[in-house]
């Protein structure tokens, strides 16, 4: 069984450049222009994600295991990732990493919609 969370955007083209330049997401469809389409399913390694402009409501929060979350945070930060100390960043993330009392280590990226992505280990 596979679950696969549905992200509502405004813009499937400003999200897909988000997923896919900077989270390292790949698009699973054959249609080059995203404004001719309503879903779109993006695909990271065996995982899978839609960007929807017609589904659910902007906030959701979906949690994404990783087993280098140090690692998956400087990979996105090469691509373009900005943090809050950086006076230019758009969205919000937390400046690194970091050891949560529950026992994870975690960051959070928010996407152009308000939808938040919480990579933990």
């Amino acid at each position: 069984m596979a679950i696969i969370p549905i992200l509502p955007c405004r813009s499937l083209r400003a999200s897909l450049v988000f997923y896919t330049d900077v989270l390292d997401f790949q698009r699973t469809d054959d249609e080059d222009d995203p404004d001719k389409c309503s879903v779109i399913v993006l695909r990271r390694g065996d995982d899978r994600l839609c960007l929807a402009t017609e589904d659910g409501a902007a906030g959701t929060v979906v949690v994404v295991t990783t087993d280098d979350v140090d690692g998956v945070f400087w990979q996105f930060r090469q691509r373009g990732l900005r943090t809050p100390g950086d006076p230019e960043a758009p969205r919000q993330v937390h400046e690194g990493p970091i050891d949560q009392t529950w026992g994870t280590r975690e960051f959070y990226v928010e996407d152009p919609d308000g939808n938040t992505l919480r990579f933990t280990q």
